[in-house]
């Protein structure tokens, strides 16, 4: 079992704290990380490119001029696809491109990612988050202090001063635990845990 420090605002060590292996020792596999993160981006996906197609064009149904004896090849009304502002035959429709992993793999993804960041050491543990004001710049004086520019935050649960503190800061983002994913861990350079997060994320992998 791993020992970490835990560090407060100003970068300064206070204690020290267990990380079970089964967590944050996993060999990664690339392969399984790929699957997972694949899968986490076609969930994004907004499937939602349409065309009109020949009963969605609003226009005159009336047929366009007679059937025979004008040498011309026989038309219908004006939304045939043949012809300009008529309907598309075979464009795209709204669709879903979500598909799903098994969730023993993307639980092992997640212990991987974690894993590689505490095996980079750009995993931080921080004891507590508190801003003493909802302010960017309070905000950003812990961030130099932690000596971090690109990082994912974690908290155990909605840290509204903190989440409101630092939306506008580029390459930071936070996030409760309960929605810790492969792709989030990977897509920062370095992962800041709060303490108290650490037994949720235990509690949700090892279950």
């Amino acid at each position: 079992m791993a020992v970490v420090d835990v560090l407060n605002t100003k970068g300064k060590k206070v204690s020290q704290r267990d990380l079970p292996d089964e967590l944050f020792n996993v060999p990664a596999k690339p392969s399984v990380l790929h699957e997972v993160v694949t899968m986490q981006l076609a969930q994004k996906r907004s499937g939602t490119a349409a065309v009109k197609h020949r009963s969605d064009v609003n226009a005159s149904r009336r047929k366009l001029f007679r059937q025979k004896g004008t040498g011309r090849a026989r038309r219908g009304d004006s939304k045939s696809p043949l012809l300009r502002g008529g309907g598309v035959v075979f464009g795209p429709d709204p669709r879903s491109y979500a598909y799903k992993v098994p969730k023993k793999v993307r639980k092992l993804a997640l212990k991987m990612a974690l894993s590689t960041k505490f095996q980079e050491k750009n995993l931080l543990i921080l004891d507590q988050f508190e801003l003493e004001r909802i302010k960017t710049k309070e905000f950003i004086k812990i961030i130099d202090a932690l000596k971090v520019k690109n990082a994912l935050i974690v908290t155990e649960k909605k840290n509204e001063s903190l989440e409101l503190a630092s939306r506008n800061v580029p390459f930071v983002k936070v996030l409760r635990s309960e929605g810790l994913n492969v792709y989030d861990i990977l897509k920062y350079e370095n992962l800041i845990l709060l303490e108290s997060s650490i037994n949720g994320i235990e509690g949700r992998l090892q279950a």
